[in-house]
């Protein structure tokens, strides 16, 4: 099954966007977080977001869905420096895109497929 790990400044905003795409993937998808910095505060961390990749492959590829700013630079730097093409860092709105993702990852879909899914998300409108 494809994994999922939220990026956050903030470790409570990760564990909160991971707390409702756990529901909405029926307990089925795997979705670590990785938010703040190595002491619990805010901040980013590469080492969280190697831990969290290790936690949530399940040999089918991760997504990473960061927040912003250098939350985006830390995913993208741990995909360079682990060197691997099965893990993709998707353009999406945090929470919106975590549950995409997650309703897709857990009906066994491929990682392409997940990582599509948790960008589309950002063209989902709240009002008509």
């Amino acid at each position: 099954m494809v994994g999922i790990v939220i990026v956050s400044h903030s470790p409570t905003l990760a564990e909160g966007a991971v707390e409702v795409a756990r529901a909405m993937g029926i307990g089925k998808a795997v979705v670590e977080p990785a938010g703040g910095d190595t002491e619990g505060r805010l901040g980013t961390s590469i080492d969280l977001v190697e831990h969290a990749v290790g936690a949530a492959d399940g040999g089918d590829g991760v997504v990473l869905i960061p927040d912003l700013g250098s939350s985006v630079l830390t995913a993208t730097m741990f995909i360079e420096d682990a060197d691997r093409d099965d893990v993709l860092l998707a353009d999406a709105p945090l929470v919106e895109g975590a549950v995409a993702a997650a309703s897709m990852a857990a009906t066994g879909a491929d990682l392409v497929a997940v990582h599509m899914a948790a960008e589309a998300a950002r063209d989902h409108r709240k009002t008509g």
